[in-house]
């Protein structure tokens, strides 16, 4: 089950630590593309530059540029106008440092790769799927612009549905590594039954999609309006002709705030009901121990997690607890990610035993 089956543990150990890194800095990446949506900075800088961009204005002549560039777009006409030079710089670096980032984990990704593919340190699979993640990557430098373009034009932000798509992968990278760290740690999955490892599936395909919401949310700024709980636009549940007005019924889905934030509600109380359940069967089935408590953790995390979105949204948003919320929904995403990685079906591990026995 490992990936790199051919190498030892002190050999493998360079190769985990790289990994872990990469991790560690899309994780940042993501906490401070939380931070530039939320003080409206991801529009600042109106221009796609991916080698001389890393260089910022250093002289008057060079702040004054760009400022008048931002002015050429709607944002700062209907939103902005009037700011000063000094309120652009402070929007200006959150977006220009998030951009940093990107590519210092682009950086920090393929030296290191290319040492490693030198050195002849990884396997024909590990191969492919450190190029593969290194495709995502550059990929999603494209899906960054292509968000922040369409907000340069009709619009005073940017589009929901590109910023969520746009979450959703660094998020599917930051797994896709995480995962890959796992199976190169020569650690064999335990026993679980089908229906337990089916439940850990679900609970992961949830975040992901509790995860979408979210974006959603923060895209159309929904979680400033309806700062009640646990009712909503006075109801537990709003009625239907509130929910579904926009026609067809299916953009309701992802440009009605109520809506949005209904879903992204409902979605947290399945994800934590589904999440209490696993606890509850692997408890009765005396699962193996890691299983157990990995379903413990993932459970408390999710708890914590809804506590902290229902803060937010009482409190309107505040940007600490915003960006509290959305690191604490990266540790369910992790700990839903290893609570599946670590499971496999006895089915299955029946045959892996008899074909190592045969």
């Amino acid at each position: 089950m490992t990936v790199l089956p051919h190498f030892s543990d002190k050999e493998l150990r360079p190769v985990r630590w790289w990994l872990a890194i990469v991790a560690a800095m899309i994780v940042a990446m993501v906490l401070v593309g939380g931070a530039t949506r939320l003080t409206e900075s991801g529009l600042s800088i109106v221009e796609w530059k991916p080698v001389t961009g890393a260089i910022p204005p250093f002289t008057e002549a060079h702040w004054h540029d760009a400022f008048e560039a931002y002015k050429k777009i709607p944002q700062y006409r209907e939103l902005n106008s009037g700011m000063s030079l000094d309120q652009f710089k402070s929007i200006f670096w959150w977006e220009w440092s998030h951009r940093l980032l990107g590519r210092s984990i682009g950086m920090v990704f393929l030296l290191p790769f290319l040492f490693f593919l030198w050195r002849g340190g990884l396997t024909f699979e590990l191969k492919k799927r450190l190029w593969g993640i290194f495709a995502l990557g550059g990929l999603q430098g494209f899906v960054g612009w292509w968000m922040v373009a369409s907000g340069l034009t009709q619009r005073v932000e940017v589009s929901q549905y590109r910023l969520a798509v746009h979450l959703i992968l660094a998020l599917v990278i930051f797994a896709a590594i995480v995962w890959t760290l796992r199976r190169i740690g020569g650690r064999m999955p335990v026993q679980a039954s089908a229906r337990q490892r089916v439940t850990s599936i679900v609970l992961l395909a949830l975040t992901f999609l509790q995860i979408y919401f979210g974006a959603l949310v923060a895209g159309l700024r929904a979680g400033r309006v309806y700062n009640t709980w646990p009712d909503i636009d006075g109801a537990f549940i709003p009625s239907a002709s509130r929910l579904f007005f926009e026609d067809p019924w299916w953009r309701n889905l992802f440009d009605n705030t109520l809506t949005v934030q209904f879903q992204h509600r409902m979605t947290a109380y399945l994800l934590f009901a589904v999440a209490i359940w696993h606890v509850i069967d692997v408890l009765l089935a005396r699962a193996e121990r890691s299983v157990v408590t990995g379903a413990l953790w993932l459970a408390a995390a999710i708890a914590v997690q809804a506590t902290l979105g229902i803060l937010t949204l009482l409190q309107h948003v505040p940007i600490d607890l915003a960006l509290t919320h959305q690191a604490v929904a990266i540790v369910v995403l992790t700990l839903a990610l290893l609570q599946v990685e670590r499971m496999k079906p006895r089915e299955v591990m029946a045959m892996s035993v008899k074909a190592v026995t045969a």
